[in-house]
């Protein structure tokens, strides 16, 4: 059994990924609401009457051909771009089009770029260390005492991300895989309500995609997670539930099975005539 099943255990809750003091109003079941979003760049629209509810605690796959609108919709829910029309709320009460990419990050919104990036000069536990300080600046951080609590809450993510082991090791030399972990442990650190995962598996071994999949459904219940991925595989092994998008709208949603049978799915997929 590898180290991500073992932390899977539904007997165990992981109190330290939740955050003590959430301010997001979840009672309606939702966490994250797009409606009627719309964005263009130079005439082509990006993004076209986009409409996407995510659930509080659930894992999404988002799927779709490349211009589809994928990254375009996670920089619109992070603030890097504002649409043109519609309107993005986290849980009930918080706006997201009304505050900038810091204040929404603390609100509880993390983002997972494709290409990982941790401070390869600095451990394993270092890396984690930094993303929980306040203090965000490197001397202060690595200068500062941990509390009890927070090498605790440390070593806990070392555990889930199955890095315990390297703990001491450079980040500058993990593998590719070992090094997306790390950042999402980074993420963690910060105990975010809702993750969004940008190709975690791109040049990952198959091993690797094993264990990261172990990983992403590890954290379903306690975080809401969206992954947007390519890798059909991938996806088929983590999905609850996947939304196809094209031409920056919503094309088809529901199981994997149900989606990879739609007969406009196909189409897209296969390039053919719509």
């Amino acid at each position: 059994m590898s180290i991500f099943q073992e932390m899977t255990n539904r007997d165990r809750v992981f109190e330290f990924l939740v955050p003590e003091h959430s301010p997001v109003d979840v009672r309606h079941g939702g966490i994250l609401y797009l409606e009627d979003v719309s964005v263009s760049f130079d005439g082509f629209k990006a993004i076209n009457n986009l409409n996407l509810t995510i659930d509080d605690g659930e894992l999404r796959c988002i799927i779709g051909p490349n211009g589809a609108g994928k990254t375009t919709m996670m920089d619109i829910i992070t603030g890097k771009t504002r649409p043109d029309t519609g309107s993005v709320w986290f849980g009930s009460r918080h706006n997201l089009l009304r505050m900038n990419e810091p204040d929404i990050a603390s609100l509880g919104i993390g983002r997972k770029f494709q290409k990982p990036t941790v401070f390869e000069a600095l451990t394993v536990f270092e890396n984690l260390e930094l993303a929980m300080a306040t203090d965000k600046r490197v001397l202060p951080t690595l200068t500062s005492k941990l509390a009890g609590e927070q090498r605790d809450r440390i070593d806990e993510v070392l555990t889930l991300i199955g890095l315990a082991p390297l703990r001491d090791r450079e980040a500058g030399i993990l593998s590719h895989g070992q090094k997306q972990w790390l950042e999402i442990g980074m993420l963690l650190m910060q105990k975010p309500r809702l993750l969004l995962v940008d190709e975690p598996v791109a040049g990952m071994t198959e091993q690797e995609m094993e264990r990261t999949a172990e990983l992403l459904t590890s954290l379903a219940g306690k975080q809401s997670v969206v992954v947007v991925e390519h890798d059909m595989g991938f996806v088929r092994s983590i999905a609850r539930k996947v939304t196809v998008l094209h031409q920056g709208s919503v094309l088809a949603e529901g199981t994997m099975d149900q989606v990879s049978n739609d007969p406009e799915v196909v189409k897209v997929y296969l390039g053919e005539e719509a």
